[in-house]
């Protein structure tokens, strides 16, 4: 029987490193360092229009440039902290078709994902979401989704397996592209850590909350 582990989803915080830097230049030192590595929110491009039903209908498969991870928060000793770790090891297929999403399947390999630092990583993998075990987390979508005419916001209703475990979420994202030779699809859905059997840390000068999000951005190529 495998144990709960003791940290968030992509968080697990390198207890001894962090807790001597935090302790050598001052928590408001790491948590500045840390607020400027994370990564923006995912967005469409400032080229991509509304998806076109016609021209959109098909079979698109994701492609270099996508990537998906995750954003939390943290608080040491005072301070907020906003952490994010991405990987580009995203494979799958999205289908269009008359105007809605009809398919979704997306797989993620848990492993690469990093951020600022590799001792939190390493935590992570080792301890966290105990990449070994558990190599990779997908999203499955399970009911079609409608693209409304001029507009890119879509809900997303599927199964999201991390950890072994899943769930149904509705993730909130956008999609927009040229339509007919490529897409992008960007977005987030919050998640509770004890959902996946994980546990957020709570370690005296560290501490995670208790959810986050799973974020991604999505390239897509037709075929």
């Amino acid at each position: 029987m495998r144990t709960r582990t003791k940290a968030a989803i992509g968080v697990g915080a390198a207890v001894v490193v962090v807790g001597g830097v935090a302790v050598i230049f001052g928590p408001g030192w790491y948590a500045d360092r840390a607020e400027k590595a994370a990564a923006d929110e995912p967005s469409l491009s400032a080229s991509a229009a509304p998806a076109v039903a016609g021209e959109s209908s098909g079979t698109w498969t994701v492609a270099d440039g996508s990537y998906a991870g995750y954003r939390v928060d943290e608080v040491l000793r005072g301070k907020d902290v906003t952490v994010t770790g991405r990987t580009e090891d995203v494979t799958g297929e999205v289908t269009l078709a008359e105007g809605e999403v009809t398919e979704a399947s997306i797989e993620v390999k848990v492993a690469t994902i990093a951020t600022d630092s590799g001792n939190r990583d390493g935590y992570f993998r080792e301890n966290a979401i105990e990449a070994e075990e558990f190599p990779t987390a997908t999203f499955e979508l399970t009911e079609p989704a409608a693209l409304a005419d001029g507009a890119t916001a879509v809900e997303l209703v599927g199964d999201l397996t991390v950890h072994g475990e899943t769930k149904t979420v509705t993730v909130d994202a956008e999609v927009g592209g040229d339509g007919a030779r490529e897409l992008q699809v960007v977005g987030s859905v919050p998640i509770v850590f004890s959902d996946f059997d994980v546990d957020a840390p709570d370690l005296g000068f560290v501490r995670v909350e208790e959810s986050g999000s799973v974020e991604f951005s999505l390239a897509l190529v037709k075929g």
